[in-house]
């Protein structure tokens, strides 16, 4: 079970490294709209909202190939499905919190 496991861990840090891409493009639309709205960010004064056009097939696309790929994966994996998503989401997201948190 625990050969498994590795495989699962490793394919989500391996598709993580792509997601990097999806979460900066999520975190920017969001620091340039709602939360600059709250007045908790400041808005990108060069922004022209020009994104959202390619923002949402990449999105889209990679969050499609991530659960088509976990879905595959998940056949040889044990685990109940409430641990296994969360911690299949959880360690993709690992690359993007890595490159974000402070030196």
């Amino acid at each position: 079970m625990r050969k498994h496991w590795w495989v699962t861990v490793g394919a989500n840090l391996v598709m993580g490294v792509p997601g990097v891409v999806p979460v900066f493009l999520l975190w920017y639309m969001a620091v340039n709209g709602p939360l600059a709205e709250l007045g908790w960010t400041v808005r990108e004064p060069t922004e022209n909202d020009g994104m959202l056009l390619w923002l949402v097939p990449v999105v889209a696309a990679f969050v499609l190939l991530w659960w088509l790929a976990n879905d595959f994966l998940r056949r040889w994996n044990t685990a109940a499905a409430r641990v296994y998503w969360p911690v299949c989401a959880l360690v993709t997201l690992v690359p993007s919190v890595t490159l974000m948190a402070p030196l």
